[in-house]
């Protein structure tokens, strides 16, 4: 059944804060495999003129898929969690991620489609800091398979 229409435009609290870590963006690094002194080195970070180390690009997307969860979980929504993939992802930075930096997402749908019974979910997550300062916004793209049908 296709998801509804009326969802559009629902937008959910934002998430309690997540305090981003040095050591979770290192380990961040490792894993996508990127050296740059910045992830790691708090001197490096302060030559480019940043406060501390900064994260890779990629890395508010586990903060912003885990407040996704709040749309994913709702029940009136009706989404078969069993049936998505991720489809797409991308970011629109205000600055750089930093060690120390507690954010929060409040995630809004911005589209529904249905196509030949495949549902396609456009959540799109606003990432602040404690001081309301915006971050970045990260946009997903959440792609429920079609039932098979018996």
């Amino acid at each position: 059944m296709a998801l509804d229409q009326s969802f559009v435009g629902r937008t959910y609290p934002p998430t309690p804060a997540y305090e981003v870590g040095r050591e979770k963006i290192r380990e961040f690094a490792e894993a996508v495999g990127d050296a740059n002194p910045a992830y790691t080195d708090p001197e490096a970070a302060k030559a480019l003129g940043y406060p501390d180390v900064i994260a890779p690009p990629t890395f508010v997307f586990s903060i912003a898929y885990r407040a996704a969860g709040q749309v994913v979980e709702d029940p009136q929504l009706g989404l078969d969690f069993s049936r998505v993939v991720h489809g797409d992802q991308k970011f629109a930075y205000a600055r750089p991620v930093r060690a120390g930096d507690r954010l929060t997402v409040t995630s809004t749908i911005e589209a529904i489609k249905t196509m030949a019974g495949t549902d396609i979910l456009d959540v799109r997550g606003e990432v602040h800091d404690e001081s309301g300062e915006h971050v970045v916004t990260a946009w997903m793209k959440l792609v429920a398979r079609a039932a098979e049908e018996a």
